[in-house]
Order: C-alpha cells, then structure tokens, then sequence
C-alpha cells in the first residue's frame, strides 16, 4: 500500500502542476492541455478525504461547481485526493461508484471522468509496462472533463484511440528511467 506523507494543499498543488507541465504537456501526452493551463483555466482542488465517502461528496461539490462555472474561468477540474484511495485496485473500483455519481446527477453527456493514480494500471497492460505510466501522477486524481471540451479537442487533435497509441510509442520511447528523469512524483517520494 502506497502511503502518502502529509503535505499542505499548495504543495499538492504545486506537485500537480508539476506532473502537469513536465509530464502531461511536456510529453504531449494530451495535446490540449497546454492551452487551458496557459490560460489558467484548469481548476486544482484538493480533496481532504480519508474514505470513498467523503471523495465522494468532495466529486458532488467539484461536478456541480464545473457545470455551474463559465468555461472561460474554468474549463476543467483537476480533484486531488492524496489521503485516499493509496491502492489503486480500491481507486479504481472507486471510478464506478464516481460514474453513478455523474449519472445520478443527469451530468452523463455533460462531464466524463478521467482517472490518475501513482500505481496506474491499464487492463491489458502488465503492472511494470511503461505505458501506464501515461496515466501515472503523484496523487490519485479524478479529472473531469466538459464532454464538449473533448468532443473540440477530438476534432482538433483526432481520436483518443490515435492520441493513446501515440502516448504509448512516447513513453516506451522515454523508459522508465527517462520518467524518473522528469521527477513527477509527491513531494518526499523517490519521484522528487
């Protein structure tokens, strides 16, 4: 189990950002993730949730403030949760009760959740394959998306399919020492 060492909300944040801009935008590994972080128009909130319960009720409050927000302030929601969920078999059975959320709230259509975790494991990929790291950050994260934001991004870039095939050939290109290179791990882990 992976323990995360208590660290303030800006320093989470920071870490984030980090991940962000090295990894992220410095793979172009989502292509449009540059333009709404040079905008400033992503959204970093930091969960103090210790159960599923209570990231729960933090996802609530972060969909609803999405929706509700002008996309022009705020296009997309990055919500960190680094006291819960350290394993990523408990983050990722999480995921379905986060999409019941999303449907239970009429937002399916309107939002999609996209998940990040430090342990990150595809289905079909080994545990140690370097093409979960694609999906790797310092902290669980739960991003949520405008499905309209996507749908632009789709058109402008191509299919996710072409973008995760791509992403795969980078980060088998890099290796894995190459991303311990990027240092985008929490703060007080091997990773920074």
């Amino acid at each position: 189990m992976r323990l995360f060492v208590p660290v303030e909300p800006a320093k989470i944040i920071a870490d984030t950002c980090h991940w962000l801009e090295q990894a992220v935008i410095g793979l172009n590994l989502c292509p449009f993730a540059k333009a709404v972080h040079a905008k400033g128009q992503i959204h970093f909130a930091v969960s103090q949730a210790e159960s599923p319960e209570q990231l729960l009720k933090d996802l609530k409050i972060e969909l609803l403030g999405l929706v509700a927000s002008d996309p022009q302030l705020r296009e997309t929601t990055l919500l960190i949760a680094p006291g819960c969920l350290p394993e990523f078999l408990m983050f990722n059975d999480f995921l379905d009760r986060a999409n019941q959320l999303l449907a239970g709230l009429d937002l399916e259509g309107v939002v999609q959740i996209a998940p990040f975790h430090p342990d990150f494991e595809f289905a079909d990929a080994a545990p140690g394959d370097i093409t979960n790291f694609t999906n790797r950050a310092p902290y669980p994260i739960l991003h949520l998306l405008r499905e309209s934001s996507v749908a632009r991004a789709v058109h402008a870039f191509g299919p996710p399919a072409t973008i995760f095939e791509k992403n795969k050939a980078t980060m088998r290109a890099l290796g894995l020492d190459g991303w311990h290179r990027l240092k985008v791990g929490a703060s007080g882990s091997d990773g920074r």
